[in-house]
């Protein structure tokens, strides 16, 4: 059985950002791009556990620093002060989730990992890095 990796949303409090970060957006905890990039970050972890001692410093630690890039770069920009810097942020974002995607079909090819975790992985990485795209879009 596969574990449930979903986010749980918490109570936010208000505060007085730009408009241009949408309504009903009173925290990057908010956005739904945020929290699935948070459960990429978990995924990622799960899957590198299980993955060859000797990847500790290779491939295992270069898909963990780039998942949790993804949410951290969407986070960041969300506290930025313009609409331009946020996008930046965002840009990068979406980068990181294609380098992980990227390393994710390495680790494929080189039998690294559980398929199950392997596949929920990519999944999630393929729909982050849509998420990203469409978020850039609306910037």
């Amino acid at each position: 059985m596969t574990p449930d990796l979903r986010v749980q949303s918490t109570e936010l409090s208000s505060s007085n950002k730009e408009s241009w970060q949408g309504p009903g957006t009173k925290s990057f905890r908010n956005l739904k791009v945020w929290r699935r990039s948070i459960e990429l970050s978990v995924a990622i972890y799960r899957l590198t556990s299980g993955f060859p001692r000797e990847e500790v410093y290779g491939l295992t630690s270069q898909l963990r620093r780039c998942s949790v890039s993804v949410a951290s770069d969407l986070a960041e920009g969300y506290g930025r002060a313009s609409k331009g810097e946020y996008r930046q942020f965002v840009g990068m974002a979406r980068g990181s989730s294609l380098e992980l995607q990227t390393q994710l079909v390495i680790a494929r090819a080189l039998g690294f990992g559980k398929e199950t975790l392997l596949c929920a992985a990519e999944n999630l990485a393929e729909e982050v890095g849509k998420m990203t795209w469409a978020l850039m879009q609306k910037l």
